[in-house]
């Protein structure tokens, strides 16, 4: 595994129940800021049994970012957690934060 990789599912270990993180923002927290596109293809390539939380990272715009019926596997991941969702993908009362 190299540097990069090991560091965003450091970060995304930090992530905690019930809340969600942009995919930018786990670039800049791993350390490589403007890399949120990578930080996306990294996580399409988790395999399905995976521990890792990668459904509580979402878009810039506060939604989810997936299609079809992986849109659906997170969105109920993400309410399972409380995570309230409106139709179109959109975390409700999403707000930018930065951890750390």
């Amino acid at each position: 595994m190299n540097d990069f990789a090991q560091s965003i599912y450091t970060n995304l270990l930090h992530v905690p129940k019930g809340r969600v993180i942009t995919y930018g923002q786990l670039a800049k927290l791993a350390g490589y800021p403007n890399h949120s596109r990578q930080v996306g293809k990294l996580l399409a390539k988790l395999p399905n049994d995976t521990k890792l939380a990668w459904y509580r990272v979402i878009n810039s715009q506060g939604k989810i970012s997936l299609t079809g019926e992986r849109f659906f596997v997170q969105k109920a991941k993400l309410e399972e957690e409380g995570i309230s969702i409106k139709d179109d993908g959109r975390i409700e009362h999403f707000k930018k934060v930065i951890m750390r």
